[in-house]
Parts: C-alpha cells; sequence; structure tokens
C-alpha cells in the first residue's frame, strides 16, 4: 500500500510539472506574440481619409506641377551627360512623377475607376511632356556622350524589380502612416528612380539608338507597375474602403472593368518580373562559370569574353593555343555541370591563338626588347661623350682666361662673372661681353665694353628696365670699369 501510495504521488508531481512547462511556454508564446504585433502592427496607425486626399492630391497635373516636371527633365539629363550621381539624385527628389503611379494603384484598391481614368491620364502627359523636355535637350546640347550613368538605366535585372517593389511598399507605409514621413518619401524617390530612365529613353531617341529608347522605357515601365502593385497590397492589407457607386448595376461594372485592367495590368509585370529573373540566373551562371573554370585554370589565359543570350552563345578569346581536348572539357563543363543548369542550351564559341602566332609575338617581343637595350647603352655612350666635351669646353675656357689676364693685369674671368650673374638674375637667359671699336666723328677711334643680355620673354618690361640698371652698375664695379652699354638680345 505504502509503495502504491508513492508511485502514485511521483505521477502527480509529473502532472504537474508538465502542466506548469505548457503554461510557462503559452505564456511565453504569448508575450512574444504580443510584442511582435506590437513591433510591427501599424494598422491603428493609418489614416485613411487623409492618405486617399494626399494622394488624389499629387495626381494633378498642370501650372506649376509641369513647370517642376521640365525642371526636373533637364537636371536629370544634365546629370545623365555630366556622368553625376549628385544631380541625377536632385533631379529624382525634385520630379513629380510618382503622383498619378500611387493613384492608379490606389484605383485599382480602391474601385476607383474616376481616380484610374485621372491618373492614367496625367500620367501618359507627363511621360510624353518628359520625352519630348529629355529628347529637345540631347538633340540640341554639343556634348552628348555614353556615359555610364546613362548606360546604367539600359538594361534593367531583378535588382530593379525588387527595389521598385519594396520602395513603393514603404512609400505607401510611410503615407499612410498619420503624419507622413517626409524622409522615407524622398529616400524612395531616389531608390526607384522615375526620372532618369524617361531622360535616358528620350537620349535614345535623340540619337537614333532604339534599343537604349526600349531599355530604359523596359526599366520605367518595371518601375511603374510594381510601385502601383505594392500600393494595391499597401491599401489592401489596411482595409481601405471600396468606391460606393448609387448605381449598383455600375458600381458593379466598374469594378469588373478595375479587375480585368489591374489583372491585365499584373499579367506583363508577372512575365517582367520572371524573365529578368532568369535572366539573372543565366548571367550569374555564366559568371560563376568564367572564374570557376577558365580564369582558375592555369593553362588558359583568356583576354576577354561576351555573351549572347539571344543566340545562347558565350564567346571565349584566349591569347594561348586551346586544344580540342580543352574545348571538350569546357563544353562539358558548361553543359553538364549541376552549378550551371540554366546553361545546358548554351554553347562555346572559342578562338585561341595558334602556336605560330605566339611564336611570333615572343620572338618580336625579344627583338623588341633587345632594340631597347641596345638604345640606350648607345644613350649612355652619348652622354659620357658629351661629358668629356663639356669638361674639355670648361679647361679651354679656363685657359684663355688665364692667358688673357697673364697678358692684362685688368683683365676679368669672364666664366665667374657669368656663374654670378645667373645666381643674382635668374631672369637672364644669355649674356655675353666684347670690346668694340667706336667712332663718333670718324676721326677719333674709342674702344668701348659692350655686355649683350637676353632676358626671358615672359618677364615684364619694367622688371627688365629695372634689372638693367642694377646689372651695369654691379658689372662696371666688378670688371672695374668706366662706363659699360648694355645691348639687349632678341
Amino acid at each position: 500500500m505504502r509503495e502504491d501510495f508513492t508511485n502514485q504521488n511521483g505521477k502527480n508531481e509529473e502532472k504537474t510539472i508538465s502542466e506548469n512547462k505548457k503554461e510557462d511556454f503559452s505564456r511565453v508564446f504569448t508575450h512574444a506574440k504580443t510584442f511582435l504585433n506590437n513591433l510591427f502592427d501599424f494598422r491603428d496607425d493609418t489614416d485613411h481619409e487623409a492618405t486617399i486626399e494626399a494622394i488624389k492630391a499629387d495626381i494633378t497635373f498642370k501650372g506649376a506641377t509641369a513647370w517642376i516636371l521640365i525642371f526636373a527633365v533637364f537636371v536629370a539629363s544634365i546629370g545623365l551627360n555630366a556622368n553625376s550621381t549628385a544631380v541625377v539624385i536632385g533631379a529624382m527628389l525634385i520630379s513629380p512623377l510618382m503622383g498619378p503611379i500611387l493613384g492608379i494603384g490606389m484605383s485599382f484598391a480602391l474601385n476607383d475607376i474616376n481616380t484610374l481614368k485621372k491618373s492614367v491620364k496625367n500620367l501618359g502627359v507627363m511621360i510624353v511632356l518628359s520625352l519630348f523636355a529629355s529628347f529637345m535637350f540631347f538633340y540640341l546640347f554639343p556634348l552628348s556622350e555614353d556615359t555610364s550613368e546613362l548606360l546604367g538605366r539600359v538594361s534593367p535585372d531583378i535588382r530593379d524589380v525588387l527595389i521598385a517593389f519594396f520602395g513603393g511598399t514603404a512609400l505607401m507605409v510611410a503615407k499612410t502612416k498619420k503624419g507622413t514621413i517626409a524622409s522615407v518619401i524622398f529616400g524612395v524617390a531616389i531608390a526607384t528612380a522615375l526620372m532618369p530612365p524617361l531622360c535616358t529613353a528620350g537620349y535614345g531617341l535623340a540619337k537614333g539608338n532604339f534599343s537604349y529608347f526600349i531599355g530604359a522605357m523596359y526599366l520605367f515601365t518595371i518601375n511603374a507597375i510594381f510601385i502601383a502593385l505594392a500600393t494595391f497590397l499597401v491599401l489592401k492589407l489596411l482595409n481601405f474602403p471600396m468606391f460606393e457607386y448609387a448605381n449598383a448595376k455600375k458600381r458593379k461594372q466598374y469594378a469588373t472593368m478595375a479587375t480585368i485592367i489591374g489583372i491585365l495590368v499584373m499579367i506583363p509585370a508577372i512575365f517582367t518580373f520572371v524573365k529578368v529573373f532568369n535572366e539573372n540566373k543565366i548571367n550569374n551562371q555564366i559568371f560563376n562559370f568564367i572564374k570557376n573554370e577558365i580564369k582558375e585554370n592555369e593553362s588558359l589565359t583568356l583576354i576577354d569574353w561576351e555573351k549572347d543570350l539571344e543566340n545562347k552563345e558565350i564567346l571565349l578569346n584566349f591569347f594561348n593555343e586551346v586544344s580540342d581536348a580543352t574545348k571538350n572539357d569546357l563544353n562539358n563543363e558548361l553543359t553538364k555541370n549541376i552549378l550551371y543548369p540554366n546553361l545546358a542550351d548554351f554553347k562555346l564559341k572559342i578562338k585561341g591563338s595558334d602556336t605560330k602566332s605566339f611564336e611570333l609575338i615572343t620572338t618580336a617581343y625579344k627583338e623588341k626588347r633587345e632594340e631597347l637595350q641596345q638604345s640606350k647603352e648607345r644613350i649612355t655612350e652619348l652622354e659620357n661623350e658629351i661629358s668629356l666635351l663639356q669638361q674639355t669646353i670648361f679647361q679651354l675656357n679656363t685657359r684663355i682666361e688665364q692667358d688673357a689676364l697673364a697678358k692684362d693685369k685688368k683683365a676679368i674671368a669672364f666664366s665667374r662673372i657669368a656663374k654670378d650673374v645667373k645666381i643674382r638674375y635668374s631672369e637672364v637667359e644669355q649674356i655675353g661681353f666684347a670690346k668694340m671699336l667706336y667712332s663718333k666723328d670718324f676721326i677719333k677711334i674709342d674702344t668701348i665694353p659692350i655686355a649683350t643680355v637676353k632676358w626671358n620673354p615672359k618677364t615684364l618690361e619694367t622688371t627688365i628696365n629695372l634689372k638693367e640698371s642694377e646689372l651695369r652698375a654691379w658689372l662696371q664695379k666688378e670688371m672695374k670699369l668706366d662706363t659699360l652699354f648694355i645691348k639687349r638680345e632678341r
């Protein structure tokens, strides 16, 4: 009996512990749920009426808004032309293009056909005006080239889709909050970048490059569709009230029309997303193939490569010769390696230098190096000869001056004078000294000392006049002359 009682007490204690654990887990789960709900739930902080009014107020396009759009187009075009990211960002901030796109997304969410018509009309006018303004700028502006800012808007990828969707979602969450968060709106305006693609499309039209035009308009369409989609989803999530019509039949008709239009808009968006996503996967696998199978292969020296997604080809240009066995190995890695599943249908086009061409290049390189070395040696020999000649000239000048001093005690060493002149007067480029026979009455002949001086052409006339007087006085003192004439040499 005592053992049965002990077993019963043990079971009761285990049951109590188990129940306490369940209660503790339930309490923790409840607290976590409450915390997460308070952290992420923003429905209570939503102002339905103010949000709808704010979006509708930004749809209208006339007067000041039209001029703001034109100026924004010019600013963006200049930024793209000058390849200045800062200027392009400034154009994004002042552009009013976001209003009608939000209006389209809201009209689908609220079944508001009138707002839809107004938004589509205004967006169409904005697009046409933007294209015309950018076209005129790039057509008339003389300095136009393909900058990196322009080229970055002609080939959208999956990242542009994600930026547009998440940026539009952030914008709508900020718009629906009581007291709109302006910094979020500015940030989304920069991130989604609606203005630069339109200006790039205008550039493509002005230069007759329709591939640029199509690519840029493609990027703008992606941004517009996914911003509108994000607007639709946020307003639906927050249970914004549907637009009510007095006529039930008319309301149903408008609802059906809005649904059809929404589906038609979503279809290209879905196809765009899938297409861009697949292209992005293919590009990543091509880059990985080049890195893993070619660049890390020490026996291969890749010069450059290109990809042709339309014809499913990868063109490889090698510096060295590529054997048939290596080509087969690369093709097998491309089509059968599980790391590149999307490249199974691709083909490699390999161009390698043959052995003869490689040998010719190597031989030519060696010959040029030998010629260069010989030239360096010849230059060194000539420099040595010039140095010897300069020493000889210096010795001869010294000897001549010594002879002159021996004959005439009043003679002055001209080499010393010349060096001192250059030190004192940096503007002097050349100086000479001679004694000239001179006759004033053609009967009596005198000997006059003359110093010929050539000044630096950049020296001002007033400076030369001042320096010339100083030079004359100094030369007379050094040469112990009563008179001295200065002659300028041109």
